[in-house]
């Protein structure tokens, strides 16, 4: 297994703790290579894609992926989807930043290099969603959106849902302006003379929202500016960053 799954899924206890065999989780590190055919050197993200899951029980071609705007938008996915963005971004499920499904063996994916990637599960209704949360998204309430999605699609309870949070930029290096003091209630510090922006916060607050219970949400704790050597950072990296790629599937 590369050393960025066993940093995230071993160490942090997400597949044993969180997530069981039956659900199969992955988040890929700098590595695995560009994963995005829209951002940085996109012409080894196929051949990336595919090595990243191997021998994980993941078929690289049942790749389900968004097409992310930093929007609220989320989308249920069915076996009608499969390979939406496998092998091309034309392909991906359009203006979605989260997506949700029922369906065994259907690998739900998206792309972050700072953003913030959240997985969701229901393991009474066996449901997954899993999100993109930048800032834009989290103004948006995309997490609580997605909560509000699966419980309207597949008759989820928020008290039989678990979360999930992957590698993201955090608040030790995630510099803002003043104008985030007037969006967000949750999830800004101030020091040095400004603001930095928490992300898993103010998450974990729109989460609780939709009555997730605290027991129920995990953070993996990585920050992947400080780590930027480990994974894609757009703070440290800038324009031509490549992404990492997380992946979520019901066995």
């Amino acid at each position: 297994m590369h050393s960025a799954q066993v940093s995230y899924e071993q160490q942090h206890g997400l597949l044993g703790n969180l997530f069981p065999h039956s659900i199969a989780l992955r988040f890929s590190g700098r590595a695995d290579g560009n994963m995005s055919f829209t951002h940085g050197d996109t012409s080894a993200a196929p051949g990336n894609r595919r090595r990243f899951l191997q021998g994980s029980g993941i078929d690289a071609s049942r790749l389900v992926c968004a097409r992310q705007v930093h929007g609220d938008a989320v989308s249920a996915v069915t076996e009608a989807d499969m390979g939406r963005g496998a092998f091309d971004a034309d392909g991906a499920i359009a203006d979605t930043d989260a997506l949700i499904t029922d369906r065994r063996r259907v690998p739900l994916a998206v792309f972050t290099a700072d953003c913030l990637s959240i997985f969701l599960y229901d393991a009474q209704q066996q449901v997954i969603g899993l999100v993109h949360a930048g800032w834009r998204g989290t103004r948006e309430n995309i997490a609580g959106k997605t909560v509000q999605a699966m419980m309207r699609a597949y008759d989820c309870l928020p008290e039989n849902i678990y979360a999930g949070f992957g590698p993201a930029i955090r608040s030790c290096c995630y510099r803002v302006g003043d104008e985030f003091a007037g969006v967000f209630k949750h999830g800004l510090v101030q020091r040095d003379n400004g603001w930095y922006f928490d992300l898993v916060r103010a998450n974990t607050e729109q989460l609780r929202r939709r009555e997730i219970k605290q027991a129920n949400i995990f953070d993996c704790s990585i920050c992947t500016s400080c780590r930027h050597d480990e994974y894609f950072s757009y703070r440290k990296d800038g324009g031509s960053c490549g992404r990492a790629m997380a992946v979520l599937m019901i066995r």
